[in-house]
């Protein structure tokens, strides 16, 4: 059998119900994306784009034949948009781990949001959604105002991350509140477990990136009282 038609139909059956493998291995790719992001590490960018691809396939179901046959047009959107918005933020991390002179060649150097970002990410947010629940309502699309929420909060936390803007953890916690009933609702169980699991994980990697800032602050203060005394 062709391998690609072997992984698209591969299944795993747990208590009557059918779950694909490629949403289970797709959602792992992304879990591992996720923690490369925590440690800044420039491959977890294309682990990321590994993990979408599979992923697009698994949200338009009426195309490849998935056990729940729907197609969430803002879930495979997303998908499609992590890819465009991961390419930039590869480029940038790895233009940045280049120059970078510490031994663990960094992707990105964390920074607070400055106000006038903060406003525009929540109208961002806002009318993202409101815009996006009307386009996917209009091409049929399962829980139009959920999808719409959790692609713009997506796009908005891909580019944050690019950017290293702490806050872009906030916002995935954000998508994973409304992600996970909607999974659930429409019989995506991996990728609602994932959600699950996000929501903690994505935590844990905003207290990291926190304590990564303060230290940044605090060594910044040292340094400016090191120079106060020299002079």
């Amino acid at each position: 059998m062709n391998p690609i038609y072997a992984l698209l139909d591969a299944k795993l059956h747990i208590a009557g119900s059918e779950i694909l493998w490629r949403e289970v291995i797709g959602n792992g790719f992304g879990l591992g994306s996720a923690i490369g992001g925590m440690r800044r590490r420039v491959w977890a960018w294309p682990v990321g784009i590994a993990g979408n691809a599979l992923l697009f396939t698994v949200f338009v179901g009426g195309v490849f034949n998935t056990p729940q046959h729907l197609n969430m047009a803002g879930q495979a959107g997303r998908q499609l948009m992590f890819v465009a918005v991961s390419v930039y933020g590869w480029w940038s991390w790895y233009r940045h781990a280049r120059i970078e002179t510490g031994l663990e060649h960094r992707g990105v150097e964390p920074r607070w949001a400055s106000r006038k970002e903060r406003w525009g990410l929540v109208a961002a947010m806002l009318i993202g959604t409101a815009a996006f629940a009307q386009l996917f309502a209009a091409i049929g699309s399962y829980g139009p105002w959920a999808e719409a929420w959790i692609f713009t909060g997506s796009v908005l936390a891909t580019y944050g991350m690019a950017r290293g803007l702490a806050e872009f953890w906030l916002i995935w916690i954000a998508v994973d509140l409304v992600g996970v009933p909607l999974l659930l609702k429409a019989g995506y169980y991996p990728s609602a477990t994932l959600y699950i699991v996000y929501a903690g994980f994505v935590a844990w990697g905003f207290v990291v990136w926190a304590r990564n800032l303060r230290s940044q602050q605090s060594s910044a203060a040292t340094d400016r009282e090191v120079v106060a005394i020299d002079k």
